[in-house]
């Protein structure tokens, strides 16, 4: 019973995405074919909360569920790796017509297509645990 809140909290974030019309495929198509501001628009209001966020982390010292300070650690500046990761999320993106959090919310959906985007992503994510080490980051 600890763990409902998350589960209500992912429930929350799947009714935002079908009724943001996030999950759409024909709505991140009009994306990237530059047709349509409403992806755009979804995408921005998500970066302006996650300054808003962050910065409220920041300034109240605020702790994670567990009760461990959020800690934001400086990252390296590489162009190459971020063009890299950008390419092949934004072609997965493009190829499959939804992102990693959206996946499972069109299986919610019960388009079960998106069967194979998720195996898809699971392989992916553990190439990449494979690999990691012989990467640079």
């Amino acid at each position: 019973m600890k763990g409902i809140k998350f589960i209500l909290a992912g429930i929350l974030f799947g009714i935002v995405m079908s009724k943001s019309e996030a999950i759409s495929w024909f709505r991140i198509q009009e994306m990237f074919r530059f047709q349509a501001f409403h992806m755009y628009g979804i995408i921005g209001t998500a970066v302006v909360l996650g300054v808003i966020a962050v910065a409220l982390i920041k300034k109240f010292n605020l702790r994670d569920y567990q009760g461990n300070p959020i800690v934001f650690q400086p990252k390296e500046k590489s162009v190459p790796r971020y063009l890299i990761g950008g390419t092949i999320f934004g072609l997965g993106w493009a190829l499959t017509g939804a992102c990693p959090g959206p996946l499972f919310v069109n299986l919610g959906h019960a388009y079960w297509a998106f069967l194979v985007a998720v195996g898809g992503a699971i392989a992916g994510t553990y190439f990449y645990g494979l690999i990691k080490d012989r990467l640079p980051h």
